[in-house]
């Protein structure tokens, strides 16, 4: 598998041609950013909130997305401090991200918990998965109180490790 690591303005220029030469490839290639190398090019400053690289942690996140290739987040910084370590995977995860690389073995856990489905998570891709198992033909149900369609099964399955 072969990994880019998106560390300067002109990779993220660039971003979908790197990602379409991945996705060309063989293994299971994906996307990593370089933070730290990109907050040096651009002479940003690497806050708590990574205002600063919005649009990079986007885009590489919908170029991977969109050749089906993997997105990992930046590292961070902040070696023993637990907050921000878990704010930062929370913003990957909901950017897009699978994962994060990490720079120190205390990291681990805090990564591995953040980026893996919750049980209240697994629970409901679990009720989802059900309710189309029991109505195999239907597009769109009601899941504990909610509208659940054909894309949100994907989801659940994807959360469940089926898919």
């Amino acid at each position: 598998a072969l990994w880019a690591m998106i560390e300067t303005p002109r990779g993220i220029l660039a971003i979908d041609e790197i990602a379409d030469e991945l996705a060309a490839g063989t293994g299971t290639p994906g996307l990593v950013v370089g933070i730290n190398d990109l907050a040096l090019a651009m002479q940003a400053r690497l806050d708590a909130g990574r205002s600063a690289f919005r649009l990079a942690l986007q885009v590489t996140v919908l170029a991977a997305r969109a050749r089906g290739l993997i997105a990992l987040d930046g590292v961070c910084n902040a070696i023993g401090d637990e907050a921000r370590l878990r704010a930062e995977c929370e913003d990957g995860r909901t950017l897009g991200f699978d994962g994060k690389t990490l720079i120190h073995p205390g990291q681990i856990e805090t990564a591995n918990a953040v980026f893996s489905p919750s049980a209240a998570e697994l629970a409901e891709a679990e009720a989802v998965i059900a309710a189309f198992d029991a109505a195999p033909d239907a597009g769109v149900l009601k899941v504990d109180g909610r509208m659940v369609e054909r894309l949100h099964l994907e989801a659940a399955r994807r959360i469940a490790g089926g898919a």
